[in-house]
């Protein structure tokens, strides 16, 4: 279907005026050229759009996510401060009642440990006491009362400053007796060590380091999100762009529009992406949403990144149709210059093609009055371009036309018609073209069947389901297995092939020729995992191109009968009234025995031209003594060359019964000449036919440069005369080496060919 379409367009597109061919074929060439310029451009700045909010938004997350850690950190120091000195007031409280004597030092201490071990921090975080031996003095675990676990690293720390982690204070602590540790513990009875943190306040009266610790995977507990809410929304990204902050629940931290909403308990809005976000933890993401205010959703781009300690994600969005405003802008300058420079293009062609149709078509209005006999007419010539060229040589051409004999008038038709004829005969080898299906078969490495086209069953018979898990063993023809081995090693091998021509069995037993085209197939890793077949059915084509050649051959042998038949003695009629005029021409008019000669000696080269015009259409048909004059006749096509010479040995015992056989051989015979004349630098050249035992053998053979292996196999006049070699039934041969080149056909003798056939 595709096919035919386009060979539809291309009729008519043929059929257009040059005008309109010109015009259609700058506006198919500017519209792809801006088209690809466009789409260049577009993509371009698309890219760098794309690359550069995705930066902003990346660079924004990171920014974000240290923010929020950095606050974090702060709120959970602050609030372990905040505990560890409100625990060393009130045992500083308890201190000044046994100043009073109101409590005795062992009461004040009890009280002072029933009051810490009454508190928890978060979920599992606690209050405690060591002094400064290490010893532990309050704790939650009554398994560590009174143990010493100076031991641990963290607990030395606090002995020796009073305090915590020295990288998270500004100041020394060993002054200031206070401050903030990160640190492990593992509580008696637990498996393994858990990460914590801890403010210590340091009570010297009682020698009590006082220490406020939680658990760093439950600092999220203790995280007040307004320290850092406001600067999280005061980000933006083009109009509506904004930053979140979610938890591992699905509950909106910090969002303008969501607050305090579980986003994955809420129905009513999409949430797919959030799991996907959970699940990933950090990247970038694309999805459709729609906020409480508007009216339709829109598809945004997130990046987003993940806070262990506290089971964050934080992200930052922007709109898809924010980020891509820009392009609008880009496109409508595109467009308005595409329309302008195609406008002036259209212009610019019109103006040029009828530079060049107008004076055409004066020339076709002047041939057309020439074609009824008026051969006065004349044309301008205002330049001196090829237009104006032509309208000289026109001139030239009708002055001839007009000064030579009207009688030949007939001849230059019937050339005409046969010109037509010659043009419609080559349009119907076109309208023979047929396109046919292509069945392709897939193997997997070890050669069982993947899968088969429907093509396949179509024109090989066998369906899927009798192929698909087998190996097609039964589908070669034995005569072609050797080189169907070789395919598949090649393809194997990682190596492709194309248009190998061969033979398959179909499901019923029948011959089906085809074209093989084939490549190797691989796995997601890159190894080999099969081939993949594709057989062109070319049984049709190949029996149209045989068609087409022998309604050529039909052509061209008319043409050359009726040229010999016909015109040839219609010109020689000529020159005999010429030759009877001129014997009756006035003696004392001197210039018409001159003109009469020179009609004369123009018909004489006319009637030359047309008989080697008729043999070459025709050559063994109208040469009375068969080939072996036609060959012999053949070279004196070239005996302008004077450094070239001949040599021709051919046998005249064998008799030719049928021209169509003899006038092959003349084909190849002059197709050969011809090429070994121009291509390739002999200075000899040898033609002999000879009848060996059994075979006539026909050799062209000369001393040039020989031929190139590419040459030797996709050169269209070698393609021609193997065709024409096998349509006799003889055996074609090439062979080339360092002091000349050969072509051998060997046929059988004597000679015989299939009823009906012609020459191709």
């Amino acid at each position: 279907m595709i096919k035919s379409w386009v060979k539809s367009g291309y009729n008519k597109f043929n059929s257009f005026e040059i005008r309109y061919k010109f015009i259609i074929s700058f506006f198919i060439i500017f519209f792809m050229a801006m088209l690809l310029c466009s789409l260049f451009i577009y993509m371009f700045v698309k890219n760098i759009i794309e690359e550069n909010i995705e930066n902003e938004l990346n660079n924004t997350t990171h920014m974000i996510l240290n923010m929020v850690k950095t606050s974090a950190t702060v709120s959970i120091k602050n609030h372990l401060r905040a505990v560890a000195e409100k625990n060393e007031e009130i045992i500083h409280s308890l201190y000044n009642l046994t100043l009073e004597n109101k409590l005795s030092v062992p009461e004040a201490k009890k009280l002072a440990s029933d009051i810490i071990l009454s508190q928890t921090i978060g979920i599992s975080g606690y209050v405690y006491c060591l002094d400064s031996d290490g010893t532990v003095v309050v704790h939650p675990q009554s398994g560590l009362l009174n143990s010493n676990i100076e031991h641990y690293r963290f607990v030395s720390r606090q002995i020796e400053s009073k305090e915590g982690y020295i990288e998270y204070e500004w100041k020394d602590p060993r002054e200031s007796k206070e401050g903030y540790l990160e640190y492990e513990w593992k509580n008696p009875g637990e498996t393994k060590r858990l990460p914590k943190a801890l403010y210590m306040v340091y009570f010297k009266p009682w020698d009590w380091i006082i220490s406020a610790s939680s658990y760093r995977n439950e600092f999220y507990k203790l995280i007040n999100v307004e320290d850092f809410q406001k600067t999280v929304l005061s980000l933006k990204f083009g109009e509506t762009g904004y930053s979140y902050v979610i938890d591992s629940t699905g509950k909106a931290m910090i969002h303008p529009k969501l607050q305090g909403v579980n986003i994955l308990n809420n129905k009513e809005l999409p949430n797919q992406f959030l799991i996907d976000m959970l699940e990933r933890k950090k990247g970038k993401i694309t999805y459709f949403w729609k906020n409480p205010d508007e009216s339709r959703s829109r598809k945004k781009l997130v990046m987003f990144n993940y806070i262990p300690e506290y089971q964050w994600i934080v992200a930052s969005s922007c709109y898809f149709d924010e980020i891509y405003s820009p392009l609008k802008t880009v496109r409508n300058f595109i467009i308005g210059i595409s329309v302008t420079f195609l406008i002036l293009i259209l212009f610019i062609a019109f103006k040029i093609s009828s530079s060049i149709t107008n004076p055409l078509h004066e020339m076709m209005a002047r041939f057309e009055s020439s074609s009824i006999g008026d051969f006065t007419t004349r044309m301008k010539s205002e330049s001196n371009d090829e237009v104006g060229q032509l309208a000289v040589y026109f001139n030239r051409f009708m002055d001839q036309l007009e000064n030579y004999n009207k009688k030949l008038q007939d001849q230059i038709q019937e050339r005409i018609d046969a010109q037509e004829a010659q043009r419609e005969s080559q349009e119907r080898y076109f309208l023979l073209m047929e396109s046919t299906p292509d069945p392709i078969v897939t193997y997997d490495v070890v050669g069982n069947v993947v899968y088969v086209n429907p093509a396949f069953t179509k024109v090989f018979g066998w369906t899927s389901e009798e192929c698909i898990t087998h190996k097609l063993d039964y589908f070669v023809p034995q005569e072609n297995w050797i080189e169907t081995k070789v395919g598949l090693n090649k393809l194997l091998s990682g190596e492709a092939v194309n248009n190998i021509e061969t033979s398959r069995f179909s499901k019923h037993g029948d011959i089906v020729n085809v074209s093989i085209s084939g490549a190797p197939t691989k796995d997601r890793n890159g190894q080999l995992s099969g081939t993949i077949i594709l057989l062109r059915d070319i049984t049709k084509s190949k029996r149209l191109e045989k068609q087409l050649m022998k309604v050529g051959d039909r052509e061209r042998q008319e043409i050359g009968q009726n040229l010999h038949d016909d015109l040839c003695p219609h010109l020689i009629g000529i020159a005999g009234l010429v030759t009877v005029l001129k014997d009756d021409l006035d003696p004392k008019n001197q210039e018409g025995p001159v003109l009469a000669d020179k009609i004369v000696h123009l018909i004489d080269d006319a009637i030359a031209k047309t008989r080697m015009l008729a043999r070459g259409l025709c050559p063994v048909h109208l040469v009375s003594h068969g080939l072996s004059a036609a060959l012999e006749e053949l070279t004196q096509y070239f005996k302008y060359i004077r450094e070239l010479t001949f040599e021709i040995q051919v046998d005249e015992s064998i008799e030719f019964h049928d021209n169509t056989v003899a006038t092959h051989l003349y084909y190849i015979a002059r197709e050969a000449v011809n090429n070994a004349v121009k291509h390739s630098g002999a200075n000899k050249i040898k033609l002999f036919m000879q009848r060996e035992t059994g075979f006539v053998h026909l050799c062209i053979q000369d001393n040039g440069k020989g031929m190139d292996p590419p040459v030797k196999t996709r050169g269209i006049g070698l393609q021609i005369m193997a065709y024409r070699a096998k349509i006799i039934g003889g055996r074609f041969e090439v062979n080339t080496h360092t002091d000349g080149s050969s072509i051998n056909i060997f046929l059988k003798y004597p000679l015989t060919v299939s009823k009906g056939e012609s020459v191709v």
